[in-house]
């Protein structure tokens, strides 16, 4: 294998909008598990868990949409990736301290190393990168 190759592990999941947050948290909390995050980086997986719900709950409430939910390890960053019908792209807003909702993107963007959106062809996909205490140990010791 060359240098430049990335050794990455996926999975995909489709989500009607009649599903439950709870049924992609579930899912994804498995799938974490599998990398061994439940155990080694419990904060993160947390982190991962909420952003997994917040975008979701997005796609479903905001964008009237199914949500695909994607997660990719590529042993440095997990990517969260959540595609939806909807091409507005969601933005952080300050929250109305009236208002129960309006907070789920800052939560994403204080949970998260970082995330993006951008439109495509049939809506728009979501993308939130975490990586765990153990990779930034890692990345500190090959400084």
């Amino acid at each position: 294998m060359s240098e430049s190759s990335v050794r990455a592990v996926g999975w995909a999941r489709s989500l009607p909008i009649d599903s439950s947050v709870k049924a992609a948290r579930d899912w994804a909390r498995e799938r974490l598990r599998a990398l061994g995050w439940t155990t080694d980086a419990p904060d993160t997986a947390d982190a991962v868990l909420l952003t997994v719900s917040e975008l979701v709950t997005n796609a479903h409430l905001h964008a009237h949409s199914d949500a695909q939910l994607i997660l990719a390890w590529d042993n440095r960053c997990l990517h969260v990736v959540v595609h939806d019908a909807s091409p507005a792209l969601p933005t952080p807003r300050s929250p109305d301290n009236e208002s129960l909702g309006g907070r789920g993107m800052l939560l994403v963007e204080a949970l998260a190393d970082s995330w993006q959106s951008r439109r495509c062809p049939y809506g728009k996909i979501v993308t939130a990168c975490f990586r765990p205490h153990l990779v930034h140990q890692e990345d500190d010791a090959s400084s």
